[in-house]
């Protein structure tokens, strides 16, 4: 299995096999987990609960833009050539709007941006992320907060 820089999705069951193969090949591997939640809370929660941080991110507010810069300083300080960040329980992409939307482009943005020279001092990290629908269980996760 080939595990590509990009934002990817992927059906759940492919979740186990990249997580596999990406151990075997010694990358990191980040799981976001939500609940089948897409809203704000969710995915703060989510990240603070999971990735590399720095600057640390507060509790008591939440801005995207701080949230994205301490994703991103947290991810160039592993000082790793790769990582592999995988969102089991989301959404459909295509569904993609409001704080969904939001998240998927702020993951996109870490793509682009970690793989770059010019914006990581010369020390690319690329970055694969996986995200894949929750489960249909019949019930309907709120898309926005």
């Amino acid at each position: 299995m080939v595990i590509d820089r990009g934002l990817h999705e992927v059906p759940g069951a492919d979740i186990p096999g990249i997580v596999e193969e990406a151990a075997r090949q010694g990358v990191p591997v980040f799981t976001l987990s939500t609940g089948g939640r897409t809203d704000e809370e969710a995915f703060f929660e989510a990240v603070r609960e999971t990735l590399p941080l720095d600057p640390p991110l507060g509790t008591f507010r939440r801005v995207w833009d701080a949230l994205s810069d301490s994703v991103w300083g947290g991810l160039h300080a592993l000082e790793t050539p790769r990582v592999v960040i995988v969102w089991p329980d989301a959404r459909p992409v295509a569904d993609a709007h409001g704080d969904f939307w939001i998240a998927l482009d702020i993951l996109r943005d870490l793509v682009a941006t970690l793989a770059e020279a010019r914006y990581n001092g010369g020390r690319p990290t690329q970055v694969s992320v996986c995200v894949a629908p929750a489960s249909s269980s019949g019930e309907e996760a709120p898309a926005e907060g």
